[in-house]
């Protein structure tokens, strides 16, 4: 069962957007895997910087800048997540079309701004209290 979400771009930086999404999204019970360019930890997610082979994530949390994420695509694409969110700045079509050919849902939004609105699982047609 596809249940987590993988932090892509973490960083250990506490003013980075990326680690306040991990520090939110375990606040909010959700189970977070995270990769980067340095490894260590953040709200006890440890961040990866090999890149796993996962077969239970949901979503990608994508913050890395468009120009970086095409060393990744295939990467992505493998996990078979069931939608990418492109926070701000992150937001790159070429990688939408790619995404969508292999049926996976893209959605530029911001998750800090979906976990605090209670519109994080909506995109499965969950409740949101």
């Amino acid at each position: 069962m596809k249940n987590k979400t993988l932090v892509f771009g973490a960083s250990l930086n506490p003013v980075r957007y990326s680690n306040m999404a991990i520090n939110k999204l375990v606040n909010n019970g959700e189970k977070v895997v995270a990769f980067g360019l340095k490894s260590g930890e953040v709200a006890g997610v440890k961040i990866d910087t090999e890149l796993k082979k996962y077969t239970d994530i949901e979503t990608v949390s994508l913050y890395m800048n468009p120009k970086r994420q095409a060393d990744f695509y295939d990467y992505i694409v493998s996990l078979k997540p069931d939608r990418v969110i492109f926070n701000p700045g992150t937001e790159n079509p070429e990688f939408y079309q790619i995404l969508r050919k292999n049926s996976i849902e893209t959605e530029e939004a911001c998750t800090l701004v979906l976990l605090s609105t209670n519109q994080y699982k909506a995109h499965k047609g969950e409740e949101t209290v």
